[in-house]
């Protein structure tokens, strides 16, 4: 009984220590501290969330003696311990209501050194939330009633088109998404982000300075989209036609990638060609000036007012000419063809010909003070005379063989064997190929 007794007193007692334990232990949270530029409407119980789901809550919110906000949040144990890299910023649900604030957290990554328990994430880690208040506070009177003119022009805008812009809002989303990513880029370097908003508020300047014009440029963009409008039967015929017209230009694209490629090899090799072409265009600008009557005076050759007088009547007239002239020609050809062989054995005998030309009157003068003269008397070689007692006889010659008399039977002779040789050896002279009929030996008796 003592036993039992002993044994129910000691779970009692295990019970009440684990009891103890958990509630000096509580609900296993950890704290942390945020420090923000302003508490951002926040209020006690708001939720803090790690990618759009709760992990703790706002436990106290406090003014710092530097005048910032510090929240102390607790973080759930299946989420703790957060890790040095953490970030926090101040959210809104919906862009109306009091209590609809929050905190999310961008978790630091895990191989970070871990955030002891009560750690604090100062300033400099951590994005209030801006206000459409604070937004508006900034708008200086004029630019508040242009914004007020705008909002109520887009109401005459959206005015018994409801329906519509009803079914546009299904996009609105995935555009809102795709801003989202593009203003983070955007932001993500200030200093080209300045420039940009610098230049820009130089460009608005510029176009304020030139407001007439840009009215104009409104009006007739107004005017222009509604002669757009009044022909949508046949844009939207256009717009139908447009997807084939893609599919068909996405084969020619595709080929033009590769012409491209080619075309790269011929703009690098075209390089060195055309680093001259600018001074050569320079040059050619006053021959083109010049130019200008040479050009006139072509048009009118080519063109001019009446008949048989320039040169679109000649070719008028040139087929019958062509049809006249092609027998000629045909004929023509066969007799240059036929000649050919009897010009190729006379060419090489020029500087003979020419030579006998001009020695041929002093070689036939007489001899006197001035020069020497020579007899020239008829050969009539038809004949041989033969002496015998019986008396003379003439017996015929036959004809190949009655200029074998002449010049020792030298008639086959090369060009330039009419003189005597000369000492570079260049005469007479024989074709290499030896189609010409002429004997080299045949030469000038003498030195």
């Amino acid at each position: 009984m003592n036993a039992a007794r002993g044994a129910a007193l000691a779970a009692l007692l295990i019970a009440v220590v684990v009891v103890g334990v958990l509630l000096l232990r509580g609900n296993g949270e950890t704290e942390y501290k945020l420090r923000f530029a302003n508490a951002g409407q926040l209020v006690k119980g708001d939720d803090v969330q790690v990618g759009g789901r709760r992990i703790g809550g706002v436990k106290a919110i406090k003014l710092t003696d530097d005048n910032q906000a510090e929240m102390t949040v607790t973080v759930d144990k299946d989420f703790a311990p957060l890790h040095e890299g953490t970030m926090a910023t101040i959210r809104a649900t919906s862009l109306s209501g009091i209590a609809n604030r929050y905190i999310a957290l961008s978790p630091g990554a895990n191989s970070n050194p871990k955030l002891d328990d009560g750690a604090t994430l100062t300033a400099d880690k951590t994005t209030p939330i801006v206000d459409l208040d604070q937004v508006f506070n900034t708008l200086d009177p004029k630019t508040s009633k242009s914004l007020q003119q705008f909002i109520q022009g887009s109401a005459t805008w959206y005015q018994g088109k409801g329906l519509q812009a009803n079914q546009g809002t299904k996009y609105f989303n995935p555009a809102l998404s795709s801003t989202r990513r593009l203003v983070n880029e955007v932001v993500s370097d200030q200093g080209n982000l300045n420039a940009f908003l610098d230049n820009t508020a130089k460009t608005m300047n510029a176009l304020a300075s030139r407001r007439g014009d840009l009215a104009n440029l409104v009006t007739n963009a107004n005017t222009t989209a509604a002669a757009i409008g009044s022909e949508n039967v046949a844009l939207a015929r256009a717009l139908g036609l447009l997807p084939g017209t893609l599919r068909k230009a996405d084969t020619t694209f595709v080929n033009l990638r590769s012409t491209l490629d080619d075309l790269d090899v011929l703009v690098a090799e075209s390089k060195p060609a055309t680093k001259d072409l600018a001074r050569f265009l320079r040059e050619l600008r006053p021959l083109v000036h010049d130019a200008r009557p040479t050009i006139a005076d072509l048009r009118t050759l080519v063109k001019r007012k009446g008949a048989g007088n320039d040169l679109t009547d000649l070719l008028i007239k040139a087929p019958a000419l062509e049809k006249a002239a092609k027998p000629a020609f045909a004929h023509s050809i066969t007799a240059l063809q036929k000649s050919t062989p009897v010009l190729k054995f006379v060419r090489p005998y020029t500087a003979d010909l020419v030579g006998w030309f001009r020695d041929f009157g002093q070689g036939a003068s007489n001899y006197d003070a001035n020069g020497h003269f020579a007899r020239i008397q008829p050969i009539f070689n038809a004949y041989s005379f033969t002496d015998n007692p019986a008396g003379g006889s003439l017996t015929p010659i036959p004809a190949s063989q009655r200029l074998n008399g002449l010049a020792g039977g030298q008639n086959k002779r090369c060009p330039g064997a009419a003189s005597q040789a000369p000492v570079d050896g260049s005469a007479p002279w024989q074709d290499s190929d030896g189609s010409l009929d002429c004997d080299k030996s045949q030469v000038l008796p003498g030195p």
